[in-house]
């Protein structure tokens, strides 16, 4: 009851959906995006910062405006707060979470204590991804999840001090294989599909040779999961927006919408 709703440390590659578990667990714990708090810890190198975070003593350049997390977890103390590659960050701001991951508070630059206790705090790291990657290189020889979150213990050791490490559980995040990555394109066309039906009233369809596509674009490049989103956003939205503008100014009826695949792109019928 004096600890935070839990505290886990996802480690895995780029793109594989560290970031989205966090947005989707905020979505189901707490009805929406909106109760996400992220800190990218990458701007937190150097031990000054920790002030920042919690907000600047009396006397201090900075006292009174808040902390950058104190303020937004006192203004919403029920969310997901995500501490985003938390590698980056200097060891003095690892040790100002001690006492949160223990105690489920801490106190901010003006004295007053900051309740954690209904939060659940998400720690993402690429630490270990190596590794991870050899051990899944062969799809029959993988690790289960125990194995494997065993196996990740020692790399993450030489980035994170023990205390930090005993006071969270660390999830290994396997790399994204084919049929997980269309799974993901599914889930980001059916986004795409029902804002088109509740915007417009009209149904969309996409064939499979749409998921097929991105999939083999995906697979070219490093970035994982993340590529789909980078691709639908850039290619595929804003010409649908454009296919319906355009045939909104005309004053063209249309009854339904269609994607489809063809050898330089996507292809579309309204």
């Amino acid at each position: 009851p004096d600890k935070p709703i839990g505290v886990f440390l996802l480690a895995g590659t780029s793109g594989v959906g560290k970031t989205e578990t966090a947005l989707a667990l905020a979505e189901t714990l707490y009805g929406g995006e909106q109760n996400l708090i992220t800190i990218n810890m990458s701007e937190y190198q150097e031990a000054h910062t920790v002030s920042s975070l919690k907000g600047a003593p009396p006397g201090y350049v900075g006292y009174g405006e808040g902390g950058v997390l104190t303020e937004a977890v006192r203004r919403k103390p029920y969310s997901v707060v995500l501490l985003d590659e938390v590698e980056k960050a200097h060891p003095d701001v690892h040790e100002l979470f001690f006492q949160v991951f223990d105690k489920g508070w801490m106190e901010d630059g003006e004295g007053r204590r900051i309740d954690f206790r209904n939060t659940l705090i998400i720690l993402t790291s690429n630490a270990g991804t190596d590794l991870i990657a050899s051990l899944c290189k062969d799809p029959e020889l993988i690790p289960d999840p125990e194995a494997m979150a065993k196996a990740i213990r020692e790399p993450l050791l030489k980035v994170f001090p023990p205390a930090l490490l005993g006071r969270l559980v660390a999830i290994p995040y396997y790399p994204l294989s084919n049929d997980m990555l269309g799974q993901i394109v599914r889930l980001q066309l059916n986004r795409i599909k029902k804002r088109i039906e509740e915007r417009y009233k009209i149904p969309f369809e996409y064939d499979h040779s749409v998921v097929e596509l991105v999939v083999s674009r995906c697979t070219e490049s490093e970035s994982g999961g993340r590529m789909i989103d980078a691709i639908l956003t850039n290619s595929m939205l804003p010409e649908i927006s454009r296919q319906f503008l355009t045939r909104v100014i005309e004053g063209k009826k249309i009854n339904h919408s269609r994607a489809s695949a063809v050898a330089d792109g996507f292809f579309y019928e309204f």
